[in-house]
């Protein structure tokens, strides 16, 4: 085949640009996203007296946040305790979450609620308790009920709105929609800005410090949770303008997506198995019982997992929620997901939900420091597109939302403090690759499926050496005949982005010859702590080559370059 052995050559700028004929803005500090991790840094940034400048890649309140079903996990019972939590998260992290930062983000999980709550965020509390408690769902891998939700089951969109509503208002935050962050800019090494488009039209940002807070990266897949703007812009961008990443093998798929034949995919949250729901084939028969102690509500791997081969051993396409053993009308417990199914016509009081697992949450990211630093100076990464050390080989439910308000607040006011007196100005031009004269040409939504369908059969789920080799070698292909093409149009550099990503997950689950967490080979079923007990890093060469390289399990000791 004419891809063997190809490998994927990345450039640093996927456009040239020139200020000669790009308008410019500045501020102290450019947020890119509008999650929670990219809104509480914004708005901490702020409150530190920074001016900031926030780019949201579509409507401000349409993130993976606002998607997010479950809640945050904040321990609040009696029973429960800090150091309850931080060992289930380190369990369920596979050996590979940094307990400093493990402890660091759950001990803090109390005040980032408070201070959600004072931003106008209405968590559910109990009508039973004269102190108004919150009340609290379990989720898997967790040792007690500590997920505190709002709207039974629409958590995030309730945080989102809180979160929008404060960005729109503060008077040192311009917040600018529709804004599709193409290219970082470096001057002599250093993170100086960004070139973003806006209807496809470049305007340039000089920052004294830029966040990359952009989210996700489902879309890489065929089966996925996230909205369709998750393409993993961050990653990609921190990855060309030369950021270390780490830990890109480890994607959580999430057990439990509705399956519908033609339906958009649908999160069905792990607090509905919580609640008491179980698995069952097309037999009607159980199969978790025998799979983990945890049946259930076992970690988020090992479910997806055995869905995954049970649906191959019954020759399904899902497999089956059964909610008759919810105590309580589920109707009522879980309205957003009962109105999904309504709309068609599935009753959840009856009918059992068809779900399978779709790609969730991607584990790596930017290698970050205590403050969010990346490995180039004036950078900083923070939510899903860090890796903060806090998850290790898989991430414990409901810890995501935790991470991006505590470590929000950190980057935002760290990334205030060391902008100020910082505005090294962007270079004039800087040059990306140049296209053919005779460019390649492209069925841009052709490329995309079979990019996605490439994913989820190869680098998905089970992966084995051949099948990621020769994902990488497609890949490889893809990508480069996609650069010949001048990329003018977002929805070109996504794509771009996410042919990027896939090579660092399929490189990255190449380097790593074991089973861990969310990574599972066929070809190394086995876990090996005496080879592969370390993180993998990712580095770009100057060849634009990736290169990979075992590092250690903490986060760096010293702080990267401010």
């Amino acid at each position: 085949m004419h891809t063997k052995n190809a490998a994927p050559s990345l450039p640093d700028m996927l456009a040239s640009f020139d200020l000669r004929t790009t308008p410019l803005l500045r501020t102290d500090v450019l947020v890119i996203g509008s999650g929670i991790a990219g809104a509480c840094t914004a708005l901490h940034a702020a409150e530190a007296g920074a001016e900031v400048l926030l780019l949201a890649k579509g409507d401000l309140v349409d993130t993976n946040t606002a998607w997010a079903q479950g809640g945050i996990a904040v321990v609040s019972l009696p029973q429960d305790s800090i150091d309850v939590h931080v060992a289930d998260t380190l369990r369920v992290g596979a050996g590979l979450a940094d307990p400093r930062v493990v402890r660091e983000v759950i001990t803090a999980a109390n005040a980032a609620v408070d201070w959600l709550e004072r931003l106008g965020t209405r968590f559910d509390r109990s009508t039973n308790d004269p102190d108004g408690a919150l009340e609290l769902s379990r989720e898997g891998g967790h040792s007690h009920a500590r997920v505190a939700h709002a709207n039974g089951d629409a958590t995030g969109r309730e945080i989102q709105r809180a979160l929008a509503q404060a960005l729109r208002n503060h008077p040192r935050i311009t917040v600018r929609e529709h804004a599709f962050v193409r290219d970082l800019v470096l001057t002599d090494g250093r993170c100086v800005g960004a070139v973003a488009l806006a209807n496809d039209t470049p305007f340039a940002i000089e920052a004294g410090a830029t966040v990359v807070a952009t989210g996700g990266t489902g879309q890489i897949y065929r089966e996925t949770t996230n909205p369709t703007g998750a393409s993993g812009d961050g990653h990609a961008l921190c990855f060309r303008a030369g950021a270390q990443l780490a830990d890109c093998e480890f994607v959580q798929f999430h057990p439990t997506t509705l399956y519908i034949a033609g339906a958009s995919r649908f999160l069905v949250s792990e607090v509905v198995r919580g609640a008491g729901a179980v698995l069952r084939d097309r037999n009607g028969e159980r199969f978790m019982q025998g799979v983990h102690p945890m049946q259930e509500l076992a970690p988020r791997d090992v479910v997806s997992r055995a869905i995954l081969d049970r649906m191959v051993a019954t020759n399904d396409t899902h497999v089956y929620l059964d909610l008759s053993t919810v105590q309580g009308d589920p109707r009522q417990l879980f309205p957003s997901i009962a109105r999904i199914c309504s709309t068609f016509d599935l009753d959840l009081a009856k009918d059992p939900i068809p779900v399978r697992p779709g790609a969730h949450y991607f584990v790596g990211g930017a290698v970050t420091d205590a403050a969010g630093r990346t490995s180039v100076p004036g950078l900083f990464a923070v939510g899903e597109a860090a890796a903060s050390g806090l998850h290790g080989a898989n991430r414990l439910a409901s810890n995501s939302l935790l991470e991006g308000g505590v470590l929000g607040q950190i980057v935002g006011r760290t990334a205030a403090a060391e902008t100020r007196g910082r505005h090294p100005g962007l270079p004039r031009s800087a040059a990306g690759p140049i296209p053919t004269d005779d460019p390649p040409r492209l069925l841009h939504d052709d490329l995309l499926y079979s990019l996605k369908s490439l994913m989820w059969r190869q680098v998905g789920l089970r992966r084995h050496a051949a099948g990621l080799e020769d994902a990488r070698a497609r890949i490889g292909f893809w990508h480069h005949y996609l650069l010949k093409a001048p990329l003018p149009h977002r929805a070109t550099c996504e794509l771009a982005n996410m042919l990027t990503v896939a090579a660092l997950v399929a490189e990255a689950s190449l380097a790593r010859a074991e089973s861990r967490g969310t990574h599972f080979r066929d070809d190394h079923p086995q876990r090996d702590d005496a080879t592969f007990c370390r993180r993998i890093f990712l580095t770009r060469g100057s060849d634009g080559a990736i290169r990979t390289s075992l590092g250690p399990l903490q986060r760096p000791t010293d702080q990267f370059p401010a």
